[in-house]
């Protein structure tokens, strides 16, 4: 059959990740697309990444006349499980387009998976729920068949002839990760990634070496893999990034959740790539129990890791004992000190506004930051995600929207310890104080950021002063609110200007990695 597989992550429409412009290519779309062509289908991907507006989408159901249009949505790509509500409004804009023009449409990633009938009212014709890829296969196949019969594939939800709503039940996960095809960059265009990245003077690109995570962090949301993890083996990985080097890149991003959780799996990619002279530099997320293994930070170091992303979330042992997050502030400490001892940079990511968070809490994470010095961090506030036991806690308490507009929404979503309004001014003191300390100690911000060593001296001690005066001010206001401050306070702007709040860092403008809530450990 003619497919046409899409997905609505449309970067242009969240301005922080735009302004950022390191696009990543929509990995898990670019998956089942290679398998549907193995299947023998005659496929064209949509990649809404760097594409302008939903018209294009169109233009190309014009052109490409395709039989089936699917909206596979990039499961490795946490903003698709956060659901920004920008995306989901594009996404049945799509369907609705696809529909007009007389074709069957598919949808499938993790907002569909917990919202599969909303999706089927907005004109899908089929919701698949899970991962996806062996369901859409078989489906098509169904579909280019004179004797379709779809009530025998796991993994969708669809109506009837009578319009009853049909669950035809829980697809197992892939576990055979090595026979995936390699993900279709073929079918995008992949110059337009290559310029964008011009401006950071490499060109990275993307893969994932596992699917799931296992630990049970009670905020995370699993719609897709749920506790289940599969890894591919260090062979498959190797050849992956060789493949990526043949596109061009020269440096390279682990979208795993945690990267390296099987032991012994680090050191086996390392030597590979040595071997094969295919070490490029990545970085990847990752646990700090994981990284305090014997020989784990050697064996990354060895494969070429300049940056591990920590989920720290908080200083305060409290808040991480409620969330069950399973780690301590203490090898927090120990792994920074680890990592940078192996020049390796260690960023972390921070949480606030969990339940019974306490302004001492606030302050231990705060310290954290301080005494750690990470070189890079990124805030979020607690983000109630469905299927999981925190949503579960606060959803009497979500009166209004259930999703962030876009990425730097940084709205509380439920009544938490302080409202929406002090946690932006919590992110604005957060970032200034990271600035000025990274200025005082003589280290320049990430290679995203305006670098201030290009400045010169005297630009460098200046905008160091106007950093300084501005995060006493921010201190005494934020100091002000959380004594007086409740929930309906509109007293706090909405926003800082940038002149105010000086220039952006890495985690003000992060993009598929991200500095809000995902599925991240």
């Amino acid at each position: 059959m003619r497919v046409l597989v899409g997905h609505s992550y449309f970067l242009r429409f969240d301005e922080k990740l735009w302004q950022a412009m390191q696009p990543y290519p929509p990995l898990g779309t670019l998956y089942a697309a290679a398998m549907l062509r193995e299947r023998g289908h005659e496929v064209a991907v949509f990649d809404a990444v760097l594409s302008e507006s939903t018209a294009e989408w169109d233009a190309l159901l014009a052109s490409k006349r395709p039989e089936v249009a699917v909206l596979f949505e990039d499961n490795f790509n946490y903003l698709s499980k956060m659901c920004l509500l920008r995306m989901r409004e594009a996404a049945f804009e799509m369907i609705a387009a696809a529909r007009a023009r007389g074709i069957t449409v598919v949808a499938c990633g993790a907002d569909v998976t917990d919202h599969a009938r909303e999706y089927l009212d907005r004109g899908a014709d089929y919701a698949i729920v899970g991962e996806g890829e062996e369901t859409l296969c078989e489906l098509v196949d169904a579909l280019s068949s004179a004797q379709m019969d779809v009530s025998a594939i796991a993994g969708l939800v669809y109506r009837d002839r009578s319009g009853e709503v049909v669950d035809t039940g829980h697809r197992p996960n892939l576990t055979q990760l090595d026979d995936l095809p390699l993900a279709a960059y073929d079918l995008i265009d992949l110059q337009g990634y290559r310029d964008a990245w011009r401006l950071h003077g490499r060109f990275s690109l993307n893969l994932v070496s596992s699917r799931g995570c296992p630990f049970h962090c009670n905020w995370c949301a699993k719609p897709i893999w749920g506790q289940r993890y599969n890894v591919a083996s260090p062979a498959r990985i190797t050849r992956e990034i060789e493949n990526l080097r043949t596109l061009g890149a020269d440096h390279v991003w682990f979208m795993d959740d945690i990267l390296g959780i099987k032991p012994s799996w680090m050191t086996e990619l390392a030597g590979r790539l040595e071997a094969a002279h295919a070490v490029t530099p990545f970085k990847s997320l990752s646990r700090a129990d994981i990284l305090l293994r014997p020989g784990e930070i050697e064996s990354l170091r060895r494969a070429g890791c300049e940056t591990v992303w920590i989920g720290a979330e908080s200083g305060s042992q409290k808040i991480l004992d409620a969330m069950e997050k399973g780690t301590t502030v203490d090898q927090l400490h120990e792994v920074a000190r680890r990592l940078r001892a192996n020049g390796i940079k260690v960023a972390f990511f921070l949480q606030f506004g969990y339940p019974g968070e306490t302004w001492d809490d606030i302050e231990a994470t705060l310290d954290l930051v301080r005494a750690a010095d990470p070189d890079d961090i990124g805030m979020s506030v607690s983000y109630p995600l469905p299927g999981t036991p925190f949503y579960e806690r606060v959803k009497a308490e979500m009166a209004g929207p259930h999703n962030w507009q876009t990425s730097d929404d940084m709205a509380m979503l439920y009544d938490g310890p302080y409202p929406t309004k002090f946690y932006r001014l919590l992110h604005t003191r957060l970032h200034a104080e990271f600035r000025t300390q990274k200025a005082r100690r003589g280290r320049s911000l990430s290679s995203t950021a305006l670098d201030l060593a290009t400045h010169g001296r005297p630009r460098r001690l200046a905008m160091l002063a106007r950093d300084v005066a501005w995060l006493q001010l921010l201190k005494a206001r934020l100091n002000q609110k959380r004594r007086t401050t409740r929930r309906n306070d509109t007293s706090l702007p909405t926003e800082l200007t940038r002149e105010q709040a000086g220039t952006p860092d890495e985690a003000d403008v992060l993009p598929v990695i991200g500095s809000g809530p995902r599925q991240r450990s």
